[in-house]
């Protein structure tokens, strides 16, 4: 698996948590920033990961600023991406399993480190179920390919 990851200002120390777990897996990534504390615009982080993914270059994307809020709705817009805005184990789990979720966001002002840890680990582990959610995102990727 190859992963890119990214966050605004938001998001830097949650990032470093995440690419410290990804080290620990043996998973492959690549860091596309920021490397700041001032203010930058998510959409400038959100949605080259997007496009890595959608392209397939990266099979998943993990995307972090203060909510999530802001890099899910930009990551969202890229044809191909279904980002989901995490904050709990059991959505990390599942997004995964039902929704063939292909990038992550989480806000660091909403979770701590200890938790953005175990949602990524979760997330990156559990698979796609297939079976009856496979007809289901099937359904938004006919739609998306019809607009």
């Amino acid at each position: 698996m190859k992963v890119a990851i990214a966050s605004d200002h938001g998001g830097v120390n949650i990032r470093e948590e995440i690419k410290k777990l990804m080290d620990e897996l043996g998973i492959e990534y690549q860091d596309f920033g920021c490397e700041c504390g001032t203010s930058v615009d998510y959409p400038d982080y959100a949605l080259p990961v997007a496009e890595k993914v959608a392209s397939g270059e990266f099979d998943r994307g993990i995307l972090i600023c203060g909510t999530g809020i802001g890099m899910s709705i930009a990551a969202n817009k890229v044809k191909g991406i279904r980002c989901a805005l995490v904050h709990d184990v059991f959505t990390a789990r599942v997004t995964r399993e039902h929704n063939d979720s292909n990038i992550l966001a989480m806000g660091e002002r909403v979770i701590g480190p200890g938790l953005a840890q175990e949602i990524a680990k979760t997330w990156l582990t559990a698979e796609f179920e297939g079976g009856r959610h496979a007809n289901r995102v099937g359904k938004i990727t006919e739609y998306e390919n019809q607009h």
